[in-house]
């Protein structure tokens, strides 16, 4: 951890959650504070699903940075094993073992095995390191896009969510001291077993509304002119109504506003959207839907939209 980083208390209240979210630029709901506060106070895992781009990995970052705790992350994918997620041994280190014991004379084959198997030759790796933290302090555990794995190792999981511990067969079973908190997330490309989602408290992290979207860019774009910013957000609301392969995120809200302030646009007008409409779609399919005339439409729509919004 950061020498400079300082560990704080846990938030006593929903509000203080909140405050506490705001104080590291993430604008939540009051929902997803609440899903917070709880899961800190009851020590459960907290499980994200929603859309990719909704903020749910953001959360656990700002988490660990507000706490003063490490993050740990466990980027999951297919084809993630225990080697990979939980621990390893050093094959090499061993080997180097039993030559010097070999080259000592060493002939007690049993007292040999159980020195191979020592800590000492134990590699950490995501999940051991956030249940047994270097340097004492629980962190937060990101364990991110579970629906990437596979089912042998969500059942693998269990053991961590439910009782924050590991097994492994040649040490014993590791308790950690103090459980990190932990935040999982899915972007639901697939069902996760019920029996993970029971281990933790749920909930859905939606798409923002325009007044949250636009609260999100006064801090995470806060070059962009007024005007540019409730333009971006009146728009992209409006594509999230429309039926396209990939709805932007608001990861893909801040991307296109940053993208805008780069070629110096003050507002939005045709040809500045079709430039820059790569950094908010991801898909060409959903990109070649815009010709000209819709642009020019949708424009005067959120145009007009926006001037009603400033006079009322």
């Amino acid at each position: 951890m950061n020498d400079e980083t300082v560990r704080t208390e846990l938030p006593e209240s929903i509000d203080a959650t909140v405050d506490l979210l705001n104080s590291g630029a993430y604008v939540a709901d009051r929902r997803l504070a609440t899903a917070l506060f709880l899961s800190l106070r009851m020590g459960r895992p907290l499980f994200l699903e929603g859309e990719a781009g909704v903020g749910k990995t953001e959360i656990a970052k700002v988490a660990a940075r507000t706490l003063g705790r490490p993050l740990v992350r466990l980027q999951c994918y297919e084809g993630l094993d225990i080697t990979a997620a939980v621990y390893e041994w050093n094959y090499q280190r061993q080997m180097v073992e039993i030559r010097l014991a070999e080259a000592s004379g060493e002939v007690d084959r049993e007292r040999l095995g159980r020195d191979i198997f020592d800590r000492r030759f134990l590699t950490k790796r995501a999940l051991l390191q956030a249940l047994e933290p270097e340097d004492g302090v629980a962190p937060v555990l990101l364990i991110d896009e579970l629906d990437r794995t596979d089912e042998p190792f969500e059942a693998y999981l269990l053991e961590v969510l439910s009782d924050f511990q590991v097994t492994i067969p040649e040490i014993g079973t590791i308790v950690a001291r103090e459980p990190p908190i932990v935040v999982v997330t899915s972007n639901r490309t697939r069902e996760i077993h019920d029996a993970v989602k029971r281990r933790c408290l749920y909930h859905w992290v939606d798409y923002p509304d325009a007044e949250r979207e636009l609260e999100i860019l006064r801090l995470k774009a806060p070059d962009a002119p007024a005007e540019l910013s409730r333009q971006v957000v009146a728009f992209v609301q409006e594509l999230r109504q429309m039926d396209l392969y990939k709805l932007p995120g608001i990861a893909e809200t801040i991307d296109w506003t940053n993208a805008l302030i780069a070629v110096d646009s003050l507002s939005l007008d045709p040809a500045v959207i079709n430039d820059t409409l790569g950094a908010l779609l991801k898909y060409q399919d959903d990109i070649a839907r815009f010709d000209s005339q819709q642009v020019n439409d949708l424009l005067q729509r959120i145009n007009a939209g926006v001037a009603a919004s400033s006079n009322a």
